[in-house]
């Protein structure tokens, strides 16, 4: 990644799970993350807008909207987009291969990356046995992790005025927890068996808002993860080379401090006083 002022260019990136229209969404961070990266392609695999959510009641920031501009700009500047839409967005799954503001709708896609590797890319709540048969069971897990978010948010604000970097006390539970380990593992081989079966070479998917990458008996495993919890996007260089790039591990990324409204040099001086001293160096992204 460059500098708060770089832009990196990639052939494809692949987001999911923003959650737009609810208080967990770290829109700061993912505004931030689009203003800093370009790509010929970008996949939103599913779960962008959280439709579940606005049904209960409206949420809407100026930031969340900016976001939905900011796609929008990268459409007319010549991305392509490609909208795959998940469970909390599922009612725009009516609306495949139509075009929104230069965004496609997709139910599912097969990407082919720059060194030939097929890959399905899927939002992955098929394979999610909850969703599929106990709605009323996901609807009340979604309720407790909305809870579980807010918690989240206000630790984080007690972090940053101490000046120290994002941690998500979800995702931490949710290693730790023994159950949600397990429905991990059981919903990552499930998504590489069905890439097996349908002949390819790998899948991309979103859903379970845990970034990973790894080799399943011969299947490339890609969860992109989420911009509630962990920040993260999926992207491929050029030469194919993939790897996962977590948002709040750069020391320079202050999106979720700095308003974006502010003149730069203003908003640069804030970002040097508010800039977190790291505990550790930064995880070295994961590549394939």
């Amino acid at each position: 990644m460059h500098g708060i002022r770089g832009v990196s260019r990639y052939r494809t990136v692949w987001i999911s799970d923003t959650h737009l229209g609810t208080r967990g969404c770290k829109a700061d961070y993912l505004l931030d993350f689009l203003r800093h990266v370009d790509a010929d392609t970008i996949y939103l695999v599913g779960d962008i807008v959280d439709g579940w959510r606005l049904k209960r009641s409206w949420y809407w920031t100026e930031t969340q909207n900016e976001v939905v501009q900011e796609i929008l700009r990268k459409t007319r500047a010549g991305t392509k987009v490609i909208y795959v839409p998940g469970n909390h967005d599922e009612c725009l799954r009516d609306y495949t291969d139509l075009f929104f503001g230069g965004v496609l709708v997709a139910g599912e896609a097969i990407h082919v990356g720059a060194d030939g590797r097929r890959f399905l890319v899927i939002h992955g709540d098929e394979f999610d046995s909850v969703v599929r048969y106990a709605k009323w069971l996901a609807l009340l897990g979604d309720w407790a992790y909305t809870v579980l978010l807010a918690l989240n948010g206000q630790l984080n604000r007690v972090r940053r005025w101490l000046k120290l970097p994002y941690w998500s006390l979800s995702a931490y539970l949710k290693h730790k927890v023994k159950n949600a380990v397990e429905f991990i593992s059981r919903f990552e081989d499930a998504l590489a068996d069905e890439a097996r079966r349908r002949g390819v070479d790998g899948v991309i998917c979103g859903h379970i808002h845990h970034p990973e990458m790894r080799m399943i008996d011969g299947i490339l495993y890609c969860n992109d993860g989420d911009w509630v919890e962990s920040c993260t996007a999926l992207v491929e260089s050029y030469e194919g080379r993939l790897e996962i790039l977590r948002w709040t591990d750069a020391p320079e990324r202050v999106g979720a401090w700095v308003p974006q409204a502010l003149p730069q040099g203003l908003q640069k001086g804030l970002a040097d006083g508010l800039r977190p001293a790291p505990k550790r160096a930064p995880e070295k992204p994961v590549s394939a």
